[in-house]
C-alpha cells in the first residue's frame, strides 16, 4: 500500500486496500492462535515445577486457555473458509405480499421498515427503486438497493417466504390469522460483471404515478427497460429524473441478469434459491414471525427467540449470525469430509 505506484492509480489502491482489510482478520485470528497455543505449552511446562503455587497458578492457566483455543481454532477455520465472491457486493432486495390479502401486504411494508431500521444501524444506504401499494395502505410489493460494507454477506440467508401470525387490526373475533411475504435478496452487479448492450434493451417512459408533486403524471419520468434476449422487465419512477431513474433501473436490471447467469453457472445456488423463495404458498416458510407469543423461529436453523418486537424495529443482529454461523460451520463439515475422501 506504500508502493508509490500503488498510490498513484487509485483503483489500485482501492483493490491492494480491500485485499489489506481481508487478509488483516485473518491475520490477525492467527497471530491470537499462536500466542494463545504459546501461552498454553508454557503453562504446561510448569506442571513440573516443584512449587504448588507455581503448578497451581499453571492449573488456573490452562484451564483458560484450553477452550480459548478452541475457540479460536474453529474462527480461524471458518476465515480460512472459501469465500463468497458476491459477500462484499451491494444488494436487490426484493419483497412481495404473498398468502393472506392485505394482511400480507401491511407485513410486508412492516418487514421493509424492519430491514431499513437494521440498514440504519449498519450505516448502510437504502433507495428504493420501485413499489406497489395496496389498498389496506400496505406494499404489494417494494423492491430496494442496499449500499453499505459486506451488504450480502449480511443479508444473503434472508431469502424466502416469511410467515406471520397474528390478529389483523380488520379482525373482530380475535382469530389468529397466517399469511406469507417472499423476500428475495440479490448481489448487485458491477459493469464488469455484466455489460449492457444498448440493443439488447428497449426503453419506454411514461408518467410516474402516486404521490410526488407536480412532476407526477405531468413529466415522462419514469422508465420501463426490457432487455429483449431475456424477457426481463425492470420499472422505476422513484426519482423525479428520468436520468436518475433509468440509472437505478439499470443496476436492478444487471442484478436479475447477474442472478440468471449465476443459475447457470452454479445450478445448486440456483435451485437453492427458488425452493426458498417458491410462491408465496404458506407451507413454504423459512421464519415464523408469531406476534401473540412475540416470538420468531427460524425453521431453517432450528432457533426461536422470544423478542419479536426488537426485530421488528430492526435488531436483527443475533438472527443474521446465527444464520451465518450454521451455514458457516455446514461448509467447514463439508470440507473436512471432502479433504479426509
Amino acid at each position: 500500500m506504500a508502493d508509490p505506484a500503488v498510490i498513484a492509480d487509485p483503483e489500485a489502491y482501492r483493490k491492494t486496500a480491500k485485499a489489506h482489510r481481508d487478509l488483516e482478520e485473518v491475520v490477525t485470528a492467527f497471530r491470537d492462535y499462536k500466542k494463545a497455543a504459546a501461552d498454553l505449552d508454557q503453562a504446561r511446562s510448569m506442571l513440573t515445577e516443584k512449587d504448588p503455587e507455581l503448578r497451581e497458578m499453571a492449573e488456573i492457566e490452562i484451564a483458560d486457555l484450553e477452550p480459548r483455543i478452541v475457540t479460536l481454532s474453529e474462527r480461524l477455520q471458518f476465515l480460512l473458509l472459501p469465500k463468497d465472491p458476491n459477500d462484499d457486493k451491494n444488494v436487490l432486495v426484493e419483497i412481495r405480499a404473498g398468502a393472506g390479502g392485505d394482511e400480507a401486504s401491511l407485513f410486508a411494508a412492516e418487514v421493509f421498515r424492519m430491514y431499513s431500521r437494521y440498514a440504519e444501524t449498519k450505516g448502510w444506504k437504502i433507495e428504493v427503486t420501485s413499489t406497489s401499494d395496496s389498498e389496506a395502505g400496505g406494499a404489494k410489493e417494494v423492491i430496494a438497493l442496499i449500499n453499505g460494507d459486506k451488504v450480502f454477506s449480511k443479508l444473503k440467508y434472508e431469502s424466502g417466504v416469511h410467515r406471520v401470525q397474528r390478529v389483523p387490526v380488520t379482525e373482530q373475533q380475535g382469530r389468529i390469522h397466517t399469511s406469507t411475504i417472499t423476500v428475495a435478496v440479490l448481489p448487485e452487479a458491477d459493469d464488469i460483471d455484466v455489460k449492457l448492450e444498448a440493443k439488447d434493451v428497449r426503453t419506454d417512459t411514461f408518467c410516474s404515478s402516486g404521490p410526488g408533486g407536480q412532476s407526477v403524471n405531468t413529466t415522462y419520468s419514469a422508465v420501463r427497460l426490457t432487455h429483449l434476449p431475456t424477457g426481463l422487465v425492470v420499472s422505476c419512477q422513484d426519482e423525479k429524473s428520468q436520468i436518475k431513474n433509468r440509472a437505478k433501473a439499470e443496476r436492478v436490471l444487471r442484478a436479475r441478469l447477474y442472478e440468471l447467469e449465476l443459475q447457470k453457472q452454479q445450478q445448486a445456488m440456483g435451485a437453492d434459491r427458488r425452493s426458498q423463495v417458491g410462491t408465496g404458498d404458506r407451507s413454504e416458510k423459512i421464519r415464523t414471525y408469531n406476534f401473540k407469543e412475540n416470538r420468531v423461529t427460524d425453521h431453517r436453523i432450528g432457533l426461536t427467540l422470544y423478542q419479536l418486537d426488537r426485530i421488528m424495529e430492526g435488531d436483527l443482529e443475533e438472527l443474521m449470525t446465527a444464520c451465518n454461523a450454521y451455514y458457516n460451520a455446514q461448509k467447514l463439515r463439508e470440507q473436512v469430509e471432502g479433504s479426509s475422501n
